[in-house]
């Protein structure tokens, strides 16, 4: 039989958890989780699901052991093991740019269960660049990059593109906390450039149904809701803001090689907000964005073998050294209603990051 450990909590709802185990052999280790960047906690949810993601995070942490060797001082912070940039955080694990490649997030696992969540290509993985005119390269991902990590433990990544290229990108992945990432995508204009978008991908390993939260439509019985994406609604299913990101989706864009893709509209959203759902882990993955910096969600309907989910950022114009920079955000949940979900979104959009 292991050693005993003896584990006693203290919690201040909404902001902090705090905990002191005892071995059997008299070691002992203290920790707290707490939001990062402000005394609340970066997303909505009851004391309930509060205390189950407090009390799984620290039993993840304190599985470690109550030896000598003390565990990180942050697991929000993402740790350079070259060419990636790995992470813990006690609720998932894994990497950012496995093998030195702007990928998004690959390997990413649940931490309770082991089971893979991103697939090849990863998750928040910016993928096609596009303007009016023309489309850079067949994604981010095959142009240069550097990236470093802060002093806080955020990855900053910059890209090498062309000079051909009328605009520079900068993201920037930072923990909000286990179970929810930010990420910050800043593009300088070089030069002028028309209806600029940063279409951003995850590609899931299972979660086989897929939904987009739309305006009020018969579908959703007359109000804002979640429409999932079946096969009969067509292969690739987007969802604009507004008939002007309609006009900007079919100003073709999407036909420019390689991989030319037919868009099937739906309803405007009610919130950039997609969510994918894995009955058999019970885990939900969202993706979302600020309403002002996303132009449309995309996803096809949720059996399709890509599994994936896309946010098209910004679809703006600049002028020669203008900046403008989307924010997005990933957010991982076990048993999640509807009404969980939107609130993560409305948390999201009231601005805590």
């Amino acid at each position: 039989m292991g050693d005993e450990i003896r584990v006693s909590y203290q919690y201040s709802y909404p902001s902090e958890i705090s905990a002191h185990a005892v071995g059997s052999a008299g070691a002992t280790k203290e920790f707290s989780i707490m939001s990062r960047h402000s005394k609340r906690l970066p997303f909505s949810c009851s004391r309930r699901v509060f205390l189950q993601t407090s009390l799984g995070t620290s039993a993840a942490l304190l599985a470690r052991g109550t030896g000598a060797a003390e565990p990180p001082s942050s697991g929000l912070s993402f740790v350079h093991d070259p060419p990636q940039f790995a992470f813990d955080t006690g609720a998932l694990r894994g990497a950012l740019r496995q093998d030195g490649l702007s990928r998004g997030l690959m390997p990413l696992t649940d931490g309770a269960t082991g089971k893979q969540i991103a697939r090849a290509y990863g998750v928040f993985s910016h993928y096609r660049l596009l303007d009016a005119e023309t489309r850079y390269g067949d994604g981010a991902w095959s142009w240069p990059s550097q990236a470093r990590l802060r002093d806080d433990g955020a990855v900053v990544i910059d890209w090498t593109f062309e000079e051909a290229c009328p605009f520079t990108m900068q993201a920037v992945y930072e923990w909000a906390d286990p179970l929810t990432l930010d990420l910050r995508t800043t593009v300088t204009a070089r030069r002028q450039v028309q209806r600029l978008e940063v279409f951003l991908a995850s590609y899931l390993d299972g979660f086989p149904v897929s939904f987009v939260y739309v305006q009020g439509t018969p579908l959703t019985g007359g109000r804002p809701g979640f429409l999932e994406a079946t096969r009969q609604r067509g292969v690739w299913q987007m969802s604009p803001r507004d008939e002007a990101a309609v006009r900007v989706i079919q100003d073709g864009r999407w036909q420019r090689l390689p991989h030319p893709v037919e868009w099937q509209i739906l309803p405007h959203f009610a919130a950039p907000l997609v969510m994918r759902r894995d009955p058999e882990s019970g885990l939900a993955v969202l993706v979302m964005a600020r309403a002002e910096d996303c132009f449309a969600v995309s996803t096809p309907y949720g059996e399709e073998s890509h599994r994936s989910l896309y946010l098209s950022l910004l679809g703006c114009d600049l002028d020669v050294g203008q900046t403008r920079t989307a924010h997005a955000r990933l957010a991982i949940r076990r048993d999640l209603s509807e009404r969980q979900a939107i609130e993560c979104y409305e948390t999201f959009q009231a601005g805590s990051l």
